[in-house]
């Protein structure tokens, strides 16, 4: 199995000197470069070609928000395979780490968590899965949802069954499919299945963006 191309987005060089340290004791990861902007970053995707990169939120020049959405963006329209972008924040970071779930990052854990934490993130979000620090996902999402108050609930709601519903609503707080399947006396599988067509129905690319869209939309519960 080819190792893990990882690349970092961080303006602290003390930060992106630890990082780079920790990627490279890994035996199944590659140092794959870093940038101090998010300019130099979208630079960066489109010459490196990382499998993931590790996002800042706040940088000079473009913010990880717009550099996520650009990137993305350029991967498309060459038609290759886009990096999982997982964001780096801060607790006093809630609102810019959800916009940039929304934006196509995959996740985002906390720029002091565990190094293990962030290894075991770096691969996961390659495997195609998505990853939330568990410890600040309601909190995280419950800010960004204040302010402005919920939106009402769109018209692809009511496209999904009841089991669905139920199955969302799990999702959403985040259980793992053999918890709901538990929870629902279903096998794995079927709530997989189940997952997908409401990701589908909802326009949602993976479970974190689930989790936005619960806290953002005010949903009825029949």
């Amino acid at each position: 199995m080819s190792a893990i191309r990882v690349a970092l987005v961080d303006d602290q060089a003390l930060f992106r000197a630890g990082i780079r340290m920790l990627v490279e004791s890994q035996d199944d990861l590659v140092f794959a470069g870093d940038a101090a902007d998010g300019r130099a970053a979208v630079a960066l995707a489109a010459r490196s070609r990382p499998d993931v990169m590790l996002m800042d939120v706040r940088m000079p020049q473009l913010d990880g928000i717009a550099a996520t959405e650009q990137i993305l963006a350029d991967a498309a329209r060459e038609g290759r395979e886009p990096p999982r972008v997982l964001v780096l924040t801060t607790f006093d970071l809630d609102e810019n780490a959800a916009r940039a779930i929304r934006a196509g990052a995959s996740g985002f854990v906390l720029k002091d968590a565990d190094p293990e934490f962030l290894l075991a993130a770096i691969r996961t979000v390659h495997r195609g899965n998505a990853v939330i620090a568990a410890n600040a996902t309601r909190d995280l999402i419950a800010h960004a949802s204040r302010g402005n108050g919920r939106r009402p609930a769109p018209a692809a709601w009511a496209e999904l069954t009841a089991r669905e519903r139920e199955i969302f609503a799990l999702a959403a707080k985040g259980l793992s499919n053999a918890e709901i399947a538990a929870a629902e006396f279903l096998g794995e599988a079927t709530v997989k299945t189940h997952l997908s067509r409401v990701l589908g129905k909802l326009g949602l690319r993976d479970r974190v963006q689930l989790v936005v869209f619960a806290y953002e939309h005010d949903l009825p519960a029949g």
